[in-house]
């Protein structure tokens, strides 16, 4: 019999089903690295939710080990490197909480509206307030969602059904997939304008961490109120608690924090204003059950049947194709990846075209490479080659690809056209020395990058003095280059150029590249 050891409490309904497969089950509690290393060395499988950290020491200690599973959306606490690189499958049970989240939020929106928790406090400790506790209808009030994800979704659903006016933000989601849901796809700006109520549904990225801080705040209707379930770090809570001492926001409800557990002395305690709770918006008996079990069965599906689902870390190929095509799927990461991050506006389409001898290889996975690099940017789930296509189709993101024999500079040639509601952006790259991705092309423009570390990407207007005003910022500001490559259409025309640095630029230093004298844009890529 297989053994799956089973850790950090994980609902009983999953462990049965396992049982029920014919697997040898040990459940043990949540363990350190070294005792979790001693209890894995003869098991298939390993089930964890959050608590465990499953580290390249404990992958490296499970020597039979075929199958890493979570139960939950993440795998932050699963070193996914590690175990890709010793051929085990990680997976995930992305979804499982939707329902729950969703439903939280909607309690949390409706305490905000009546004060229902500052009711009941005043009213158990002896005190009849009825004047002081008066609240609001939800009724034709707005609704500001930020993130009209799947959680964000099923949230903009029950508000409508509360006759709840819904506008959202998600700069990756399509007029036409929030007409479905039956929401208004505003600009960021107008939702914090218009909304009397906002709700937070994005991962936290360095794009999202303090996405509301000071300025936003002052761009909101006075006495909005706010609601956070999806992470701490999301909203400045400095700023937050600063808004509604100054009357600007009449309530918050959080269930997540930047610090988790929330600091004893944190001022959002002594706030009435705000409503808190720990964490719970997953906590529900259906949702802990349902991942269970949905974990159980996946893991089961691989150790049994060989079945494989909601894997993060499989490419759909052979061993052998796999192995020639392992450099052209880290350049069509990296591709996705440049090209979310130069884009601007909703994603539309994706344009891939394989040329030359590549054209005649397994091009879907690298098309699954691509979306995979290009989605890891703007989505909190880790993105996998399964589940890269479905997601690109629910975020309304079309996806054409066309191959073909003939390349004229490069033996094989990859390109990709990313549209959005701003315009298209373009990219090429191909491999030198049979193993080392290179950018041979941005936006038509010729050259040859290498697609690593943080990369300063710029068009500019062909003229003397562009390149060294750049390159004298940077050394004013200790930022080294590594690298320069230049590509320009014709003298005094456009010209395109990336810099390797071995540094961040900040963003101040960013921004006075943006304002100089004939410089069109002016990006900062990490791949």
């Amino acid at each position: 019999m297989k053994k799956v050891v089973v850790t950090d409490g994980l609902h009983e309904v999953g462990t049965e089903a396992l049982r029920r497969e014919g697997l040898s089950v040990e459940v043990v509690p949540t363990l350190p690295e070294a005792e979790l290393c001693a209890r894995i060395v003869d098991a298939c499988g390993l089930i964890v939710r959050s608590a465990t950290k499953v580290t390249a020491r404990v992958i490296e200690a499970g020597r039979t080990l075929e199958v890493v599973g979570r139960a939950g959306a993440g795998v932050d606490s699963i070193d996914v490197d590690a175990a890709t690189g010793r051929g085990i499958i990680v997976m995930n049970t992305p979804g499982a909480s939707t329902i729950a989240v969703a439903e939280h939020t909607i309690a949390l929106l409706l305490a905000l509206a009546r004060k229902l928790p500052q009711a009941h406090g005043a009213l158990k400790g002896g005190r009849w307030e009825k004047e002081r506790f008066a609240g609001i209808e939800l009724y034709n009030k707005v609704l500001g969602i930020i993130g009209l994800g799947r959680i964000g979704a099923e949230v903009a659903r029950r508000a409508l059904g509360l006759r709840m006016q819904v506008i959202a933000y998600d700069p990756y989601l399509t007029q036409e997939v929030a007409q479905r849901i039956g929401a208004e796809v505003v600009e960021r700006d107008q939702l914090l304008a218009r909304a009397d109520f906002i709700s937070i549904h994005t991962p936290l990225t360095a794009e999202t961490r303090n996405f509301l801080g000071p300025a936003e705040f002052a761009m909101m209707k006075a006495g909005v109120r706010l609601i956070n379930c999806a992470r701490g770090g999301v909203i400045n809570e400095e700023a937050l608690v600063a808004a509604i001492r100054q009357g600007k926001v009449a309530g918050a409800a959080l269930d997540v924090f930047e610090k988790e557990p929330l600091p004893k002395d944190h001022p959002l305690l002594g706030l009435e204003e705000a409503i808190l709770t720990p964490h719970l918006a997953a906590s529900t008996e259906e949702a802990q059950s349902g991942v269970a079990l949905a974990i159980a069965q996946q893991v089961a599906d691989v150790l049994v049947r060989g079945l494989i689902r909601n894997a993060v870390n499989v490419p759909s190929v052979d061993a052998e194709t796999l192995k020639e095509l392992r450099p052209y799927l880290s350049l069509a990461e990296k591709m996705g990846a440049f090209l979310a991050q130069l884009a601007e506006g909703r994603m539309n389409q994706v344009r891939l075209e394989y040329a030359g001898e590549i054209a005649g290889q397994a091009t879907s996975v690298l098309t699954l490479a691509f979306l995979k690099g290009l989605l890891n940017v703007i989505l909190e789930e880790r993105v996998s080659d399964v589940n890269a296509p479905f997601l690109a189709k629910s975020r309304g993101i079309k996806v054409a690809e066309t191959s073909t024999a003939e390349s004229e500079d490069y033996a094989s040639l990859v390109g990709a056209e990313l549209l959005t509601s701003k315009g298209s952006w373009q990219v090429a790259g191909a491999i030198f020395h049979k193993r080392e991705p290179r950018i041979v092309r941005i936006d038509g423009f010729p050259l040859e990058a290498v697609p690593a570390g943080w990369m300063l990407v710029f068009s500019n207007l062909d003229v003397p003095g562009v390149i060294g005003r750049i390159g004298t910022l940077c050394g004013r500001h200790q930022i080294n280059i590594a690298g320069m490559q230049l590509g320009r259409e014709r003298r005094g025309g456009r010209a395109v150029s990336i810099l390797n640095l071995d540094d961040p630029i900040p963003e101040p230093i960013l921004r006075e590249i943006q304002a100089m004298p004939d410089i069109v844009f002016a990006k900062l890529v990490k791949l």
